[in-house]
């Protein structure tokens, strides 16, 4: 239970510091301020940083207390819907440059409604089709983004 009370802050802690290391790597801007495309990558690290340390803090002091919460979420099909979730998240970053944005989020939430709906195929389907066609006409058409 320790291992998975504080492992989620730790890797926060790891991930803010990848952030942040990233962020101070970006190019310098060649117009305006130099360090103007840092502040906002190098700021919302800074304060992931500093809100996992909390989280770190507030774990720790509370590892002797028992939380329901955990092994509620280790039970049943929940493991299995997160896993399964970070599995088409990982199919679906690596898809998307290769088939586009339509037709990879189609795929994509098709995937994850059934994963989560269960045989419910007109319902998964239609909102699949739909969420991801009015995505891309409210991006592509309205607002004027170039989607790949």
């Amino acid at each position: 239970m320790r291992a998975i009370k504080l492992g989620m802050p730790i890797f926060l802690i790891l991930l803010s510091f990848f952030f942040l290391i990233a962020s101070i790597n970006l190019p310098k801007a060649n117009l305006g301020n130099p360090n103007g495309p840092l502040y906002f990558p190098v700021g919302l690290s800074v304060f992931m940083l500093v809100f996992s340390v909390v989280y770190l803090f507030q774990e720790w002091k509370n590892l002797d207390v028992h939380n329901e919460d955990i092994k509620l979420l280790l039970k049943g099909r929940t493991p299995k819907l997160i896993a399964l979730t970070v599995l088409y998240g990982a199919v679906y970053a690596f898809i998307f440059e290769r088939i586009g944005f339509l037709f990879s989020t189609i795929l994509f939430l098709g995937a994850l409604l059934f994963t989560v709906n269960g045989k419910k195929y007109v319902v998964n389907v239609i909102v699949a089709i739909s969420f991801s066609f009015l995505s891309w006409y409210a991006f592509s058409i309205l607002l004027g983004v170039s989607l790949p």
